[in-house]
């Protein structure tokens, strides 16, 4: 029995200009009200997606949403904590040295704030994050000594795919590398995702992965979608993540494609 939808945002939940759809807003909150836990997943911090919170209705003392691709999994109410991991300083020096070989930019988050590294090409993390979150240029050998959510190299989308191209076998064994965006690419621990963030919130109300419904779009929701015990594609979403899906949804994330796959699921929304 699904108890818990989770629901990726950009070319998922969201509509191209990063709106909600009403038809998608109003299956998810009567979903809600019945008593089925909807959990936004995404790579950005709570403050930064409040609004789709509000709109969904998302703000009870039982309401969690997974941020920074798993490494948090946060009340949305009190922002408490109930599991939080990530990466040192230490961790990211190699990848420090790789952008300084290669001539690339690096953000470093903690769970409050950027880092863009300054010793390193100017990022274009902010310009495109557009969120309330501090960001505090930071030499990399000044970054505090404390815990990292994740780094990200946010540039021309041909510069991405020269990174991807330069990464070595042992960058890929120490960091989980996802293309969350076409000018994004993030790198958390090497065994996080949002797959991880789900199980622990999925343990916190008693319940297993059988009991999730997962929606993405891209790479970085594999691993929740095969997690779940219906994880759905998005009609316009890539390839690999269709093929690992158990259903694709009837119409694309700008139709409302979420609603029209739950009216085919859910007995409350056929009425």
């Amino acid at each position: 029995m699904i108890k818990m939808i989770a629901l990726d945002l950009d070319e998922t939940l969201l509509n191209t200009d990063k709106t909600i759809s009403e038809a998608n807003a109003a299956a998810l909150r009567q979903l809600h009200t019945a008593g089925v836990k909807v959990v936004l997943c995404t790579g950005r911090p709570i403050n930064a997606i409040w609004g789709y919170l509000e709109q969904l209705g998302l703000t009870t003392a039982e309401d969690y949403t997974i941020t920074f691709n798993g490494a948090l999994v946060i009340q949305n109410t009190t922002k408490e904590a109930l599991a939080q991991s990530g990466l040192s300083r230490n961790d990211f020096k190699p990848l420090h040295e790789f952008a300084t070989a290669h001539g690339y930019p690096l953000d470093v988050l903690d769970f409050d704030q950027v880092y863009p590294v300054a010793d390193l090409t100017k990022s274009e993390y902010e310009q495109m994050l557009k969120a309330p979150m501090t960001f505090t240029p930071t030499a990399f050998n000044d970054l505090p000594d404390h815990l990292f959510s994740k780094a990200v190299m946010a540039t021309a989308p041909a510069v991405l795919d020269d990174v991807v191209a330069n990464l070595t076998p042992a960058m890929h064994e120490q960091y989980h590398v996802v293309r969350s965006q076409p000018k994004i690419l993030e790198f958390l621990a090497a065994d996080m995702d949002k797959a991880v963030g789900l199980g622990q919130l999925l343990t916190h109300f008693g319940w297993d992965f059988s009991n999730l419904m997962a929606f993405g779009d891209a790479e970085n929701d594999l691993g929740m979608i095969k997690a779940a015990g219906d994880g759905v594609a998005m009609l316009n979403g890539q390839p690999a993540v269709k093929q690992a899906a158990n259903h694709i949804t009837p119409k694309s994330n700008n139709e409302a494609g979420i609603a029209a796959y739950l009216e085919q699921v859910f007995t409350e929304l056929k009425n």
